[in-house]
């Protein structure tokens, strides 16, 4: 099993993180879709990592599929519950850690523009998208320990992917100071081998 991505995606991350937590040996390799000479498109026709590569060549993206595939290869630390309104709450869960990290990812590449070309206005409405998500996220954990249920899984992995991006990638953006209890789940999930050993590199 083959897991293609980059060292900066947070969406890379999320797969990294599961498959280190489902304890699933892969091979990673590492591509920069930025580089023309990139091959990712041959995996998946969007041309977006991460992409993963079974064994007998058939290939699995986006995230959130492959994450799902991942939890059902083995029984093995089940990161999404059964139960379908507990599967609800971490899928959405999910839905708003990668809308987060879309809106995030949209700033950036928006910042890469000759600045003639910026426009502010969308730069405002996608940090808009990161400011609400960021409230929800804190309103919904409140004083739980973790996002979703008495256990990790994978509504906290999303929500440390999407957090730590912003840190890496904002550190303008002080959401440890503005939500005490995002900062505490963030220290936590920091202290876990599977977010040590995928920390972004630039």
């Amino acid at each position: 099993m083959k897991l293609i991505g980059s060292m900066t995606s947070p969406y890379t991350r999320k797969a990294r993180i599961v498959l280190a937590e489902k304890r699933i040996e892969y091979e990673f390799v590492i591509e920069n879709v930025q580089d023309p000479a990139n091959r990712v498109s041959e995996f998946n026709p969007l041309g977006k990592v991460p992409v993963l590569v079974l064994d007998d060549g058939t290939t699995v993206f986006d995230s959130p599929v492959i994450v799902e595939y991942l939890d059902s290869v083995t029984p093995v630390g089940r990161l999404i519950p059964e139960p379908p309104r507990q599967r609800i709450q971490v899928k959405r869960w999910e839905a708003l850690a990668d809308g987060v990290m879309d809106a995030a990812i949209l700033v950036m590449a928006e910042n890469r523009r000759a600045e003639e070309k910026r426009s502010p206005e969308w730069i405002l409405r996608q940090r808009g998208k990161v400011d609400r998500a960021l409230l929800a996220m804190s309103q919904d954990l409140g004083d739980k320990t973790w996002c979703t249920g008495d256990s990790f899984n994978l509504s906290d992995i999303v929500a440390g992917c999407a957090l730590f991006y912003l840190e890496f990638r904002f550190p303008d953006i002080d959401w440890r100071s503005q939500y005490a209890n995002l900062g505490r789940l963030a220290e936590k999930l920091g202290k876990r081998k599977s977010f040590q050993e995928s920390i972004p590199v630039a």
